[in-house]
């Protein structure tokens, strides 16, 4: 029998974040269909866009006014899918059935006042005016009495839900916390306990001593396509300094995040030259009040593109009925995007 092969059989990885497992099935990409590779002429976006509800001193969807800002601009959402006004309830019978009232509420950030930018074609200083108002944001969100919970992401592309072109991301807030933190809170609980040191530290200091899977790098962060990825070209940012929140990184630490989100992003828009549709998010230590001390602060880019710009990856059939799959493995992605030019493909 063949000696097993990691480029080449059906295998599963464990997921040490969320206790779960994905199935690699490398020799699938030896189909003869292997999807169109084409180049999208997307064409280039006005600075400025009258109908665009985001845009410096535009009229917004729910009838407010934008101001006419220069930087960051951060308001409530307009279409809120978490409000605060929600009487306490809740609903039981038996051990089946079981509801329970959730307040919170959500915010909108725009990153540029510039309609035509996003994360990969904005300088690193002006990235960094987007870390300080997530720092800003989580520290005073997360101090309200009934906020458990802040949820720091980005949708980028409509393919991902992202119904306006103009650079943004969102903040949702809420009393309990969600399932994907929730989860990798235990994982790394339970870490801590036993080894009294980071989950992701740990697994960082391995990733470092091969590198095989690293795709970019800076005095402070370490991207790379994590082990058990589920996405064809999913990246994880990790913090080198073991810290809970984004509010504990110094100075440079801020701008050194800036700057690998800029580098992440530009692989993604380089890969089949296209802006790249993706959903990031950061993953930090709840605002309960509690002590945190197993939560290393990492963020997630989850994009959906597998072989070009119109082949994508759904989570259909088996992976929903049963466990998530890939075809590439993740040393093939990371080596993918490692090997792409570091300036974005607008700029050449």
């Amino acid at each position: 029998m063949d000696q097993f092969e990691f480029t080449e059989h059906t295998h599963r990885r464990y997921n040490p974040l969320t206790g779960e497992w994905v199935l690699v099935s490398p020799h699938r990409t030896k189909r003869p269909w292997q999807g169109k590779v084409e180049k999208i002429n997307e064409g280039r976006r006005p600075q400025y866009e009258k109908a665009c509800y985001l845009c410096p001193g535009n009229d917004r969807a729910g009838g407010a006014k934008n101001p006419a800002y220069s930087s960051v601009f951060v308001f409530q959402n307009d279409f809120s899918a978490l409000v605060p006004d929600v009487p306490a309830g809740s609903f039981f019978k038996g051990d089946l059935f079981r509801a329970e009232s959730e307040k919170g509420f959500c915010k909108v950030i725009c990153f540029s006042p510039r309609h035509d930018l996003t994360i990969p074609e904005m300088e690193v200083a002006d990235i960094r005016k987007v870390v300080d108002v997530w720092c800003d944001e989580y520290q005073q969100i997360g101090a309200m009495d009934y906020i458990n919970y802040v949820q720091i992401f980005e949708n980028k592309g409509d393919i991902m839900g992202c119904s306006n072109p103009h650079p943004h991301g969102q903040i949702w807030a809420q009393n309990s916390i969600p399932v994907e933190p929730a989860k990798e809170m235990a994982m790394q609980k339970a870490y801590f306990a036993k080894h009294n040191r980071s989950l992701l530290a740990d697994y960082l200091a391995d990733e470092e001593i091969s590198g095989e899977r690293i795709v970019a790098s800076n005095q402070h962060f370490i991207a790379l396509v994590p082990f058990w990825a589920v996405w064809p070209y999913e990246c994880m940012v990790v913090s080198r300094r073991h810290v809970q929140n984004i509010c504990q990184l110094n100075d440079d630490e801020k701008t050194a995040l800036a700057d690998i989100y800029k580098k992440v992003t530009i692989m993604f828009d380089n890969l089949f030259e296209i802006s790249f549709p993706y959903s990031a998010g950061l993953h930090q230590a709840p605002t309960d009040g509690l002590e945190h001390p197993e939560w290393h602060l990492h963020m997630h880019f989850y994009p959906p593109l597998l072989r070009s710009a119109t082949v994508k990856k759904f989570m259909v059939g088996y992976e929903m009925l049963a466990n998530p799959q890939r075809d590439i493995t993740p040393e093939q992605s990371a080596e993918r995007l490692r090997s792409l030019p570091k300036t974005h493909y607008n700029a050449i």
